[in-house]
């Protein structure tokens, strides 16, 4: 199992070698022929000049020097931080790595023995949900799909929790267990999952950018480690049931929290957003 993890670690090391530099940091360090370069590569010959005056006009209206760590919890900028930090958090504590890591005991329980059919049914729903949220990224919104899914992913973690507790339902346990699940994965590709790695750079000034997201994805990944670590302890002290049920309550309070204090970016610029997000001070 870990020999086979090297295989796309080796494709994804050989993928970068050949990948360009990012156009705006080699523009910042003064290397014009290289950005020039990468942006061929990225967009074409007919778009670097159009680029080119971009990252002049960017340059130009910022002269401010790259923030430190303690600026990121300034009153500045501590409001638009806390909102990338916040949405990773909400990502990982809302369950879906615990629903992954031991979907398979739940498929058992719906008699589908095989382990490989059951991690191929959430990962099908996973790549589904993705390409779904693909297509309609610019057209909806990004607000609106987490909105959507995070609702999802609550009514999902409902059902999953009743169907362990509601005698009536007993009958058809396994299969709401299933259905519960499929359709908790599918609703988290839908918006909890892509959409806080996109929207973090168009939240962020260009100043703070690298720190904020360095921020924002150690907090998600310290809440993945802790879900990892503890779950089987909360659920054998607990019950699965009322594990799921407190996970459908955070995506609950993850709907309300992104309704107070998310923008929607699309097709808005830097400085539009900014004032978006201090106006919700």
């Amino acid at each position: 199992m870990f020999g086979i993890a090297v295989v796309p670690s080796v494709l994804l090391a050989l993928g970068m070698a050949i990948s360009p530099e990012s156009p705006r940091w080699l523009f910042q360090q003064g290397k014009i022929a290289e950005a020039e370069k990468a942006i061929k590569t990225l967009y074409g010959n007919e778009r670097v000049a159009a680029v080119m005056r971009d990252l002049t006009a960017a340059t130009q209206g910022s002269s401010e020097p790259e923030a430190g760590w303690f600026d990121l919890f300034s009153s500045r900028y501590w409001k638009v931080v806390s909102v990338g930090a916040a949405l990773f958090l909400f990502q990982q504590m809302a369950g879906i790595n615990a629903v992954v890591y031991y979907s398979t005991s739940v498929f058992r329980s719906a008699g589908i023995a095989s382990d490989v059919a059951a991690s191929a049914l959430v990962g099908a729903s996973n790549v589904f949900g993705t390409a779904i949220a693909s297509s309609l990224m610019d057209k909806q919104g990004r607000k609106s799909l987490l909105l959507t899914s995070f609702t999802g992913m609550a009514a999902s973690m409902l059902l999953l929790s009743l169907s362990f507790t509601w005698k009536v339902l007993a009958p058809y346990s396994g299969t709401l267990a299933v259905l519960g699940t499929v359709l908790y994965v599918l609703s988290f590709s839908l918006g909890a999952g892509p959409v806080p790695a996109l929207l973090l750079p168009e939240i962020f000034a260009s100043r703070i950018r690298a720190k904020a997201v360095s921020l924002s994805l150690g907090t998600h990944w310290i809440s993945n480690f802790v879900i990892g670590l503890y779950f089987l302890s909360v659920v054998n002290k607990f019950g699965i049931s009322s594990v799921y049920l407190a996970f459908s309550g955070v995506c609950l309070l993850a709907v309300l929290y992104i309704a107070g204090n998310v923008v929607e970016t699309k097709g808005r610029s830097l400085e539009e957003i900014e004032r978006a997000l201090s106006s919700t001070n």
